[in-house]
């Protein structure tokens, strides 16, 4: 069969095609980014060469490899459907790819000026793992250290309103040829959470792949710039997000936090032995101990112990770690965490101080870490 194919069949092919970033077409939505280059056969029996460059905002399109197939798709259809007796083999077609944005960094390369990445985990909710995060990195900077908190939380965010900052939008920025998100600022602390991105009121019903999507973009896609200290405040329990972070990150070290009660000290175990884990290996720096006693505001000598005494002491006794805190429970803390004014704000109550000996601690055995064991690697990924 004697077939001619020029460009201009190409470009009405494309034309059928819809890029779901846009809802217009590939040509309307401008990505082609140069003419289609068509090559007649060199002998009988071989096919049409067909090469079109498609040009997507960044290699992380979401819609990048579902374009490029329905591109080729259309090409060889149309052309055999434009030929008597045609059939899709008579073409043969490449689609090349370019990006308005660089690329995103591989991995290892993500964060190049952080020079500490902080992990609080603990093995359940409820134990204001959150609280500690949040107030972990107001009270490095309030020691002078440049801190970046990343709520990785993707399910349940809760830094935004922490932090008194619900209403803030994050804007992108043009930075070495990537469009990358500014963290929001506040109390010295460069944050980033996927509460700013979804409605407050709604459930996020996303399955695992998205939400760690979403979680490598905050992490990636953004201008941390230079970081002391960079905190991860994770969901409770081990779960994929855990995963990505340790897949994505080299975690310096990771913080356990837990109540004194035992059924909450049972699942600390669990979050210690996933760093511990012979394919993971990331330090545990210690332990803190959350709502240690109660201590009411009219009598703030007395110490009630509600939910054990000295659980994680113990714990951290038996695990062979440090107890880096024990944080009294007291109504300020919540009051002042709703309020989005935490507590490390004030080194003249007692929790204030509590959070910025923490800071001090965890200073004191990063240092330490760094000094006695090598650089953590990151947890590669199963084939």
């Amino acid at each position: 069969m004697d077939k001619v194919l020029y460009p201009k069949m190409i470009m009405e092919a494309l034309e059928t095609v819809t890029y779901a970033g846009t809802k217009k077409n590939v040509v309307e939505s401008g990505m082609v980014a140069d003419t289609p280059a068509v090559a007649a056969p060199q002998k009988d029996g071989e096919p049409w060469k067909v090469t079109v460059v498609l040009e997507f905002p960044r290699d992380t399109d979401p819609f990048l490899k579902s374009t490029v197939k329905a591109a080729e798709a259309a090409i060889k259809y149309y052309c055999a459907r434009n030929e008597e007796g045609g059939t899709s083999n008579d073409v043969e077609v490449e689609i090349k790819t370019e990006f308005k944005s660089a690329p995103r960094p591989e991995v290892g390369q993500m964060l190049p000026g952080v020079k500490n990445i902080i992990a609080v985990s603990s093995g359940k909710g409820g134990v204001g793992k959150s609280t500690v995060s949040a107030n972990l990195a107001i009270a490095l900077a309030r020691l002078g250290y440049k801190v970046g908190l990343l709520d990785t939380d993707i399910f349940g965010p809760s830094m935004p309103k922490m932090f008194d900052v619900e209403d803030e939008r994050p804007y992108a920025v043009k930075k070495d040829g990537r469009d990358l998100i500014v963290p929001i600022e506040k109390y010295g602390v460069k944050l980033l959470s996927i509460g700013f991105f979804v409605s407050p009121t709604t459930a996020t019903l996303w399955r695992g792949g998205m939400a760690t999507s979403a979680l490598k973009q905050l992490i990636a896609d953004a201008d941390w710039g230079e970081l002391d200290y960079f905190i991860l405040d994770t969901p409770p329990g081990t779960s994929d997000i855990h995963l990505t972070l340790l897949q994505t990150l080299p975690i310096t070290g990771a913080v356990i936090v837990s109540t004194p009660q035992q059924v909450a000290l049972a699942d600390a175990r669990k979050g210690i032995d996933m760093y511990r884990n012979d394919k993971v290996n990331v330090p545990i720096l210690g332990l803190i101990e959350n709502m240690a006693w109660f201590t009411p505001a009219e009598l703030p000598e007395n110490k009630y112990y509600i939910f054990g005494k000295e659980g994680c002491k113990q714990l951290a006794e038996e695990m062979q770690v440090p107890l880096l805190a024990q944080i009294p429970l007291v109504q300020s803390i919540c009051d002042n965490g709703d309020a989005g004014t935490p507590a490390a704000l004030s080194s003249e109550t007692a929790t204030g101080l509590a959070f910025i000996n923490l800071a001090q601690s965890v200073v004191t055995v990063v240092n330490r870490r760094n000094k006695e064991k090598p650089a953590t690697k990151i947890v590669g990924m199963n084939k």
